[in-house]
């Protein structure tokens, strides 16, 4: 908990008990979550509370939003040092067909791309659809 805490106010998150829990819901996590989940995990809590640990979470670095192309926007974990930043810090992100999972992919960056004069990047996102490894087993 003392680890989780440091990560908050690292960030200059004042480390409240729901913000602890839904951090920690995505330190276990090995997959994106939406708002949806984390209702489910939760649900003695205010849906405007977790939505406003999401946005905090975002804003400060915590957490990068990820639009896998199903219509429900899902959250991920930053990496260590992830400043979202387009040219350091995008990677892929590979969404499963058949279970419904959304994974980073954070040894896949995503390449620099040159826009046009006049033209600004503000986000990337590239998603990979598929089916995963679990998904997949004993299919060849």
């Amino acid at each position: 908990m003392e680890e989780l805490i440091k990560k908050l106010e690292s960030k200059e998150i004042r480390p409240t008990a729901m913000r602890l829990l839904v951090l920690n819901r995505f330190t276990d996590s090995e997959v994106a979550l939406s708002i949806g989940e984390l209702e489910k995990d939760f649900q003695n809590s205010e849906r405007s509370t977790l939505f406003r640990t999401i946005k905090t979470f975002e804003e400060k670095g915590i957490v990068h939003k990820i639009e896998d192309g199903t219509g429900v926007i899902k959250y991920s974990l930053c990496q260590e040092n992830c400043e979202c930043e387009i040219d350091n810090d995008l990677h892929l992100h590979f969404h499963c067909n058949s279970c419904d999972e959304t994974v980073c992919l954070t040894e896949q960056k995503i390449p620099h791309i040159t826009l046009p004069a006049g033209f600004e990047a503000i986000d990337a996102n590239l998603v990979i659809t598929g089916i995963c490894s679990k998904c997949n087993v004993g299919s060849s």
